[in-house]
This record gives structure tokens, C-alpha cells and sequence, in this order.
């Protein structure tokens, strides 16, 4: 039996609320969410302003949107396709570009920005594909791809596609691996929400930098001295690996 358009509807609310529930330990009933949670507020007035815009009532879906935006500080255009599961953290200062594509189970922070970088016509907004995590005040810009299960962290730009199961992160925002790890389905719906404690490829730059400076002192000490340099270790090396790290963008598919 086909499923009507009412329980589509109550099916995606339903999802949403669960979202924000699993997503929010600070969630402590049904109730409290539906009536004091701006960013299900706004998703909510956002699937309004879209079923508006798809049937070409334009400047209705964006008077539903601009009311939005003042009633809970985040901005969606009418256009934008969002799936069910989406949740929008605290959300204040969010915006989400026309042509912008989110799959299921999407989480955001707020202060992100999925927008485009110029004047351009058709898709220049960003896309991104189920599970996938963004943090506060990252911006995510062009029309890119963001895979499966990709996490953003706090505060990066970026401007390139991301691989799926991969963690970016800096200005511009770099892909890394976290452990060599791959995503399972299952875990992109439920995605892991910790988007502080990242990798940092500068941070480990410097750390290899200062390793070399430190190898180079002892061993023009030692010649000065007119003594045996001390043999080179694995972290005398380091310059390699943090090179190979920055070219590979992931380990990921």
C-alpha cells in the first residue's frame, strides 16, 4: 500500500524530534523539544516554505523563510532539499544556500554556513551526503561534495570535495585520517557528534619540524665536540610522513 503525504509528513517530524533527542543530551522530553528547540523550529518551517517553492509560489516560500530567520536566527532558502534526520544544534547564525542538498541524518553547529562563492547560475551550493557532521562556525562553500560520514571540524573552510568517512579540518580545510577507521552504514545514521578533538596536520608539522631542529643541534654538537653524531631515529624521519599525510587526503574511498 502506497504511503499517503500526511504520513510522510508526521513520519519526517517524528524523525526529527528523534534526531534531536539522540543528538542533544540536554534533551529531556518530547515536549521540551518541540517547543523550545529553534533548530527543529526552523526545519520544520523550512519543509512549509519548500513543499511552497517546488509548487512555484516563490514569494510566499520566502516571506515563510525570512519569518524563520527572525523567529530562530537561522536562514534557509526555500530551495534548499534537506532529508529527515536533519538537526541543527543552538543554530544561531546558520545559513543554507538555495541549490544546497543535505541527505539523512545530518547534524550542524551553530554559527555554519553552506553557501556559494559567486554569482554563478544552477548548482553552486554544497552538497552533502548522509551522516555527515558540520561544526560551529564551519563554513562549507561551492558546489562540493561532502561524503558519507565526513566530519567537518569547528571553524574550518572548505572549498574542495571531501571524501566519505574522513575528518577535515584548518583553512583551507584539509582532509585527515582518524585512525585509519572506516564508517560502517549503520554508524553514518548515528553519527559520532565529536567534532573537537580532531587531528591538527600544522600541529604535527611543527612537532616534526622542532624533532629535525632538535636531531641537527645534537649532531653539530657532537662533531664540534669531535665525537661520534648520534645515530638518526624513526623520528629524525618525520618529514615523510607528515608530507605523505598532506598529499593523500584520505584513507577513505
Amino acid at each position: 500500500m502506497a504511503i499517503g503525504p500526511m504520513s510522510r509528513i508526521r513520519s519526517a517530524f517524528r524523525r526529527d524530534v528523534d534526531a534531536a533527542r539522540e543528538r542533544d543530551p540536554a534533551a529531556r522530553s518530547t515536549v521540551e523539544i518541540v517547543l523550545t528547540y529553534p533548530g527543529l523550529h526552523a526545519v520544520w518551517m523550512h519543509r512549509a516554505a519548500h513543499g511552497m517553492h517546488r509548487r512555484g509560489w516563490r514569494l510566499p516560500a520566502r516571506v515563510v523563510s525570512q519569518v524563520s530567520r527572525f523567529l530562530t536566527g537561522i536562514e534557509i532558502h526555500p530551495g534548499a532539499t534537506i532529508g529527515p534526520g536533519f538537526f541543527v544544534d543552538h543554530g544561531m547564525g546558520v545559513v543554507i544556500g538555495e541549490t544546497t542538498e543535505i541527505g539523512e541524518d545530518v547534524t550542524i553547529y551553530q554559527g555554519v554556513t553552506l553557501g556559494g562563492t559567486g554569482k554563478d547560475a544552477g548548482k553552486r551550493h554544497p552538497t552533502l551526503r548522509d551522516g555527515v557532521t558540520v561544526g560551529a562556525g564551519a563554513s562549507v562553500l561551492g558546489p562540493l561534495v561532502i561524503g558519507e560520514g565526513a566530519k567537518i571540524g569547528a571553524g574550518s573552510i572548505v572549498v574542495k570535495d571531501v571524501p566519505r568517512n574522513s575528518t577535515v579540518v584548518g583553512n583551507p580545510g584539509k582532509p585527515v585520517v582518524v585512525d585509519g577507521e572506516r564508517v560502517d552504514a549503520e554508524s553514518i545514521h548515528h553519527p559520532d557528534l565529536d567534532h573537537i578533538h580532531l587531528p591538527d596536520p600544522v600541529a604535527d608539522a611543527l612537532d616534526c619540524l622542532i624533532s629535525r631542529v632538535d636531531a641537527l643541534e645534537a649532531q653539530i654538537a657532537a662533531l664540534r665536540a669531535g665525537v661520534e653524531p648520534p645515530a638518526a631515529t624513526a623520528d629524525d624521519d618525520c618529514g615523510d610522513r607528515v608530507a605523505e599525510a598532506r598529499r593523500s587526503p584520505t584513507g577513505a574511498e
